[in-house]
């Protein structure tokens, strides 16, 4: 009973160990590379696949999706400074072809080598193009390295069966002696730039404070100017309606049959009233005897005739 419960049961059971061996699942973003007794035969999509149980043997699972890796590394300009680089690398395989999926596959052992030769060409390629530089010059020249490295090396990942996508240099520095000499450069340079900076601040403010101190010299100037014309005329306007009203008092006198001498006495009068009342403290001395009077008479009566003498002219 046992026996036969054997013959039955044992094939069923490889018949269901050689199907699920039959079948295989590759994850999208990878295929799958078949080999048969060690040589290469075929690749498998990413899905469910079939394959010959016991014969077909998956060889290796390559991604076709982006892979990325830092790198460090050093490299000397022409004037023999150190430059220190931190770049990002980012690459994928060519295309899911079959040739290329055979180079991933076969060129390299295993995947720490194929990433210690990329990592070197790219450093090497690098240090070739900075090795052309001075220092000066590799800080203004991060695009130009990054597609002189491009255009090198696409050539030779692609016969690897990749492609260079893009590579980033995040960081580039000097020496610690390169790096305060060049600080010190900075600094002195703003220094420059704000003392220029100060010297024309300094000249605009001192080129528009004479201008207007200039304004105002000009504007008070013309102010007083035009005050002395308005003193001149106010003097002129003064006398001459005080020689009006010395001519109407003396033509008035002179219809009354008085003598026009008592205006000229009465004007020295109110000369003398308005020299003590206006004087301030001031000393104004005159000569009080009678001679002097009789002389001031004369010569306001001498006036007054001059004034007559003009009118009937």
């Amino acid at each position: 009973m046992i026996l036969p419960s054997l013959y039955i049961v044992v094939p069923v059971i490889l018949i269901v160990v050689t199907l699920f061996l039959s079948f295989v699942t590759v994850q999208q973003g990878t295929v799958a590379v078949v080999t048969v007794f060690g040589k290469y035969r075929r690749i498998l999509t990413p899905g469910l696949n079939f394959k010959i149980p016991f014969i077909e043997v998956i060889f290796k699972r390559v991604s076709v999706q982006n892979r990325s890796v830092e790198l460090e590394f050093q490299a000397t300009t022409i004037d023999q400074a150190n430059v220190f680089f931190k770049a990002m690398l980012l690459y994928a395989v060519f295309n899911p072809n079959e040739e290329t999926v055979k180079n991933v596959a076969f060129k390299f052992v295993d995947d720490r080598s194929l990433m210690q030769a990329l990592v070197r060409t790219i450093e090497g390629s690098i240090r070739g193009f900075v090795a052309t530089k001075k220092q000066a010059e590799v800080l203004s020249l991060r695009n130009e390295i990054v597609g002189d490295v491009k255009e090198q090396i696409d050539q030779t990942l692609e016969g690897w069966g990749y492609h260079l996508i893009d590579l980033q240099l995040n960081d580039i520095t000097f020496d610690e002696a390169i790096m305060k000499s060049m600080a010190q450069v900075v600094a002195s340079n703003n220094l420059k730039a704000a003392a220029e900076n100060e010297g024309q601040a300094l000249l605009i403010t001192k080129t528009k404070a004479a201008e207007a101190e200039g304004n105002a010299i000009k504007i008070s100037a013309e102010a007083e100017k035009l005050a002395a014309q308005l003193r001149g005329q106010g003097v002129a306007l003064f006398r001459q309606e005080v020689a009006k009203g010395m001519s109407e008092a003396a033509r008035e006198m002179q219809q009354a049959n008085l003598d026009t001498s008592v205006i000229l006495f009465s004007m020295w009068t109110e000369a003398i009233k308005q020299f003590s009342e206006n004087g301030k403290g001031n000393v104004i001395f005159l000569d009080g005897s009678a001679d002097n009077m009789q002389r001031t008479m004369q010569e306001m009566m001498a006036m007054n005739n001059l004034m007559k003498t003009k009118e009937i002219g």
